[in-house]
C-alpha cells in the first residue's frame, strides 16, 4: 500500500508521510529541505511508438537512476504516471540541490537501451525549498510543480520556484 508496484519506489502516500516527519524535524532543527518535482518529457511517445511494456521498463530504469543519485537520507517517490518527487533533507543552500541536479543531468546524458533502441532521457524539474517557498508539504509540492511546468516551457529544464510563478 506504500510502494509503487512497478518501480518499488515509495508512492504518494509514503512520500507524504515521510515528508511530514522531515518537515517537523527541519522546523525543530532550523534546517532546510528541498522538493524536486520531476516530469519525464516524451514518455507518451515511448508508450505510443515502442509499447507500454517498453514504457514500463523505461520507468523502472529511470527510477533506478534517480535512486542512485540521491543520498541515503533522501526519498525518491513515484507519484503517478511519469512523475516523480525527490525529498531532499538537510539542505544548507541551493548548491546542495544543484549537486543532486548535476548528478541527475549526468545520468540523463546516458541513453537507455530498450527493445534495441537507445532513448536519451529528458526531464523537466521544478524545485522548492523549505522554508522560503512554503511552510507545509502541500505548498512546497504545489510550488515545485509550478516550477516544473515553467521549466517545460523553457530551454533550461530545471527551475527553482520563484514567488509569482
Amino acid at each position: 500500500a506504500y510502494y509503487d508496484q512497478l518501480t518499488n519506489l515509495p508512492n504518494r502516500t509514503l512520500f507524504i508521510d515521510r515528508s511530514e516527519v522531515a518537515l517537523r524535524q527541519a522546523r525543530r532543527n532550523k534546517e532546510k529541505l528541498a522538493i524536486l518535482y520531476i516530469d519525464l518529457d516524451g514518455f507518451k511517445n515511448i508508450n505510443d511508438t515502442i509499447g507500454h511494456d517498453a514504457g514500463d521498463l523505461y520507468l523502472k530504469k529511470i527510477s533506478q537512476r534517480f535512486s542512485h543519485c540521491v543520498r541515503d537520507s533522501d526519498t525518491v517517490s513515484r507519484i503517478g504516471g511519469d512523475e516523480f518527487i525527490i525529498l531532499m533533507l538537510r539542505v544548507t543552500n541551493k548548491n546542495d540541490v544543484s549537486k543532486l541536479l548535476d548528478r541527475i543531468i549526468q545520468l540523463n546524458h546516458l541513453p537507455i537501451k530498450i527493445k534495441g533502441r537507445e532513448i536519451l532521457p529528458k526531464a523537466s524539474i521544478g524545485v522548492s525549498l523549505y522554508p522560503e517557498d512554503g511552510e507545509d508539504i502541500e505548498k512546497l509540492v504545489k510550488n515545485a510543480d509550478k516550477a516544473m511546468y515553467h521549466a517545460k516551457t523553457k530551454d533550461d529544464k530545471i527551475i527553482f520556484y520563484k514567488e509569482g510563478m
